[in-house]
């Protein structure tokens, strides 16, 4: 199986900083991704797949018995949200000759799976917040017992709605996108990312640095993107070397929403954001602001977006658009 976490590497070193900052780096491509890239309506399409997603979420988790556990699964799964992992895993499928309905059932698998990883980042063990995407986290309304038992549930939908489900590839592809959901929610993935995270905060953070910050977000946010683009590329019937550029794009652009989070949670209200604001200030965590402060985090970012969007030099362009636009989108989100 291919592994995503191999290749090339370039370093952004900071003078303000010993520690290294790194990200995949193209090896020829250079191009310049202003102008035409304009005329490009990413509202437009953004809008368009989060209405069919949506449409196919509602469909794929039903509410039937036992009834407490599925409203506790759609109330988290179909609260809204952004919608941006099922919406590149379908872009990158499209990039490479796919189409939406080949890649809708691992798209609304991977959003499953980013409804249990907020379910459970928000229970009192783990982030302890009690609002999410502007209304209350769902162990606020069902109770913790309930809220973690729906995550388990849905994760295992996930698998069940990707094997049962996709059609017009071959079962060896399929196999293969459900290996990546594996390494994205296993102890290599996700989990390590939060174990990680969760050791962050507190008073002794001595042993934290840019190298254990980018490690986390490497192994939750750009983990999630990561596998994303992986599995519509995969479906989609792309080569390893393609498959290999959308990873380095994906892991990019994840690093680089994971930067914007930071740098929001510190310039943002709570009411702007839809959640609490500040909550890594308060729990002492390690985050990039804190570390080399706004305005070299949004240089960080503005070297990630250039990174990601680089990675897409060769491909056609008009197919491109959404995940160029995409990287544009995440270093100017608001929220």
């Amino acid at each position: 199986m291919f592994h995503p976490l191999k290749g090339k590497i370039k370093s952004f070193l900071f003078p303000s900083s010993e520690s290294r900052f790194i990200c995949y780096s193209p090896v020829s491509y250079r191009t310049n991704f202003d102008g035409d890239q304009t005329k490009f309506d990413l509202k437009a399409y953004m809008l368009q797949k989060i209405n069919v997603v949506n449409k196919a979420l509602d469909a794929a988790v039903p509410l039937r018995n036992p009834t407490k556990i599925h409203e506790s699964m759609r109330y988290s799964l179909l609260s809204g949200g952004k919608r941006i992992c099922p919406i590149v895993c379908i872009a990158s499928c499209e990039l490479v000759g796919g189409n939406e309905s080949i890649a809708m059932p691992s798209a609304c698998a991977l959003e499953m799976v980013h409804a249990t990883c907020l379910m459970h980042d928000d229970l009192p063990c783990m982030d302890n917040d009690d609002l999410r995407r502007g209304r209350p986290s769902n162990h606020k309304v069902f109770g913790e017992y309930v809220t973690v038992l729906a995550g388990c549930a849905l994760i295992a939908r996930a698998f069940e709605h990707i094997a049962t489900t996709t059609v017009g590839v071959t079962p060896e592809k399929i196999l293969r996108v459900i290996g990546e959901f594996a390494r994205l929610i296993g102890p290599e993935g996700v989990v390590a990312g939060q174990v990680a995270d969760l050791k962050s905060g507190g008073q002794d953070q001595s042993d934290m640095g840019l190298e254990k910050l980018e490690y986390i977000h490497l192994h939750k946010t750009a983990a999630a993107l990561e596998a994303s683009a992986i599995a519509g590329a995969i479906l989609g019937g792309a080569s390893d070397e393609e498959i290999e550029r959308l990873s380095k794009y994906s892991r990019c652009a994840g690093l680089l929403f994971q930067v914007m989070d930071d740098i929001l949670d510190v310039t943002k209200s709570s009411q702007e954001l839809g959640k609490t604001a500040g909550k890594d200030l308060l729990a002492n965590k390690l985050t990039y602001p804190k570390l080399i402060g706004i305005e070299k985090s949004r240089e960080f970012a503005e070297k990630l977006k250039r990174e990601a969007q680089e990675q897409l030099i060769g491909f056609d362009q008009e197919k491109a658009a959404p995940l160029i636009a995409m990287a544009n989108y995440i270093s100017h989100r608001q929220k």
